[in-house]
């Protein structure tokens, strides 16, 4: 993958940068090269790269001093979370400042009343269930790294995890932020209420992988825990078969909590790494239902009649901790396919449901033909798959091998009528992919968007677009407080 040069003008004028921002942030400036390390990349591995200097905010004050003073003197700026991003959305720049959130991690306010919960962007995904469970409610989004991932991060991906299929990602979780674009402006979309009016611009903002601002405060949407969940084991002798036994579920009218599907050897790493009690066979589908009572019995038992109609052995988890060994091995699955070498790619794309059969023979063909393992586990039930390729990147060519094969497999997800990305963001990853789902004039669109919040392209460059042009060439032009620059001078 190629990257741009790093602004040798910016590097030399490091040590300013770096005392500019200790102003700021007295507290809170790594500068020297060891501890540098430590922010050199986020969970895409295989690449590294080192900020030129990393700053940690412990408020929205200083987070919009920082960008202010990037924007007047044109330092890139990369936002980062927990650092747990799969796509590369936070890997550093050598002539940037990496923003470091995780310092703001406030809980500001649980409203049971209006069932949300309002946060600083460096709370954990869990951390929200944590404060308000024992008052009998839950936040929907849980990614597999929930403990470590925080808010911010979540609102930047657009994160979905488990039980998204009925619950929803991210965006749909989400009322409202405190935004603080690239000139330190701060800005308020959305609320405590849903459905504000006028255009969409918190949709906009979640899942904009930070190239538009830097969120500050969320409003998250909670929900009641439901008083009854079910849990069911579905044992398959065939992938196909499995894929095409949620195809059946969905087709049916039937809305499970959660349905998660891992093949053979996905279920051997597991087993090997917490041994959960998965059965040795060719796939599993773990499957939630909830609601009240009489609605997951019913659907419990539609959902094992469908699984046994396509010949699968179908056990129920007989209590709490049983299905918490279940799921907690499900979540596992990233640390354990990580033992069986030294290098993992994770893909992130997202299928039509009924071409899950299809899609899960040619990626096993296509591991024959790039003599790379892989395993399959994804959210069988939106279609979102999670292929994790192993590979040792000191094996000579392997790292390409690993990179061409994800490739392909993003490319036949859009190839039968899926996308690039579910839950993962676009990053580093796929940004030279993303000429195969859109085209130039989409990606035109876009850009003008970017430049709309951010016309120097100093939020995250690099990430997303595969070439960003200067926001002057789309016809951008700054307009403050109603006039343009220079009002007299004729335009057209």
């Amino acid at each position: 993958m190629d990257f741009s040069a790093p602004d040798s003008d910016i590097i030399a004028h490091g040590p300013d940068i770096v005392a500019a921002l200790r102003a700021i942030v007295p507290d809170g400036v790594v500068s020297d090269s060891a501890s540098l390390a430590a922010f050199d990349g986020d969970a895409l591995t295989a690449y590294r790269q080192k900020p030129l200097v990393t700053v940690l905010p412990r408020d929205a004050e200083q987070v919009a001093a920082i960008l202010a003073y990037a924007s007047e003197h044109g330092v890139p700026v990369v936002p980062r979370g927990a650092g747990t991003s799969l796509s590369g959305g936070a890997l550093p720049r050598a002539d940037g400042i990496l923003l470091g959130l995780a310092r703001m991690s406030r809980i500001l306010d649980i409203d049971l009343e209006n069932r949300c919960v309002v946060v600083e962007p460096g709370v954990t995904n869990l951390a929200i269930t944590r404060a308000v469970e024992g008052r009998g409610f839950y936040y929907g989004p849980d990614p597999s790294s929930q403990i470590a991932c925080t808010i911010g991060g979540n609102v930047a991906e657009n994160s979905g995890g488990l039980h998204c299929l009925k619950y929803g990602l991210t965006t749909n979780n989400l009322l409202g932020v405190e935004f603080v674009l690239m000139s330190g402006e701060r800005i308020r979309l959305g609320g405590r209420a849903p459905g504000a009016g006028g255009l969409d611009l918190l949709g906009v903002v979640c899942g904009s992988e930070g190239l538009l601002g830097v969120v500050v405060e969320a409003t998250v949407r909670i929900l009641p825990k439901p008083p009854a969940t079910r849990t069911l084991l579905a044992a398959f002798s065939s992938v196909p078969d499995a894929g095409q036994c949620v195809a059946d579920i969905i087709a049916a009218g039937i809305v499970p909590a959660a349905m998660e599907f891992m093949d053979r050897r996905c279920i051997a790493a597991v087993e090997a790494y917490s041994a959960p009690g998965y059965p040795a066979c060719e796939g599993v589908l773990i499957i939630d239902a909830d609601g009240i009572g009489a609605e997951v019995d019913h659907a419990i038992a539609r959902i094992g009649g469908i699984a046994r109609a396509n010949g699968a052995e179908v056990r129920e988890a007989r209590d709490e901790a049983e299905r918490g060994r279940l799921w907690a091995g499900r979540k596992a699955a990233f640390p354990a396919m990580g033992r069986l070498a030294p290098d993992m790619l994770c893909m992130d794309g997202t299928i039509p449901r009924h071409k899950l059969p299809l899609v899960l023979a040619r990626m096993a063909r296509m591991s024959e033909e790039y003599r790379l393992g892989f395993c399959n586990v994804f959210h069988a039930g939106d279609g979102n798959l999670h292929p994790l390729i192993i590979f040792d990147t000191m094996k000579p060519g392997e790292h390409d091998r690993a990179e061409a094969f994800g490739a392909d497999i993003l490319k036949l997800c859009v190839e039968v009528g899926g996308v690039l990305t579910g839950e993962h963001g676009v990053g580093v990853e796929k940004r030279d992919l993303m000429p195969t789902m859109f085209s130039e004039a989409d990606l035109a669109q876009q850009q003008r968007l970017k430049c709309a919040f951010d016309a120097g392209g100093l939020l995250n460059p690099g990430k997303v677009f595969p070439t960003l042009s200067a926001c002057v060439e789309g016809g951008h032009m700054h307009v403050k407080d109603g006039r343009v620059p220079f009002p007299n001078l004729p335009r057209f």
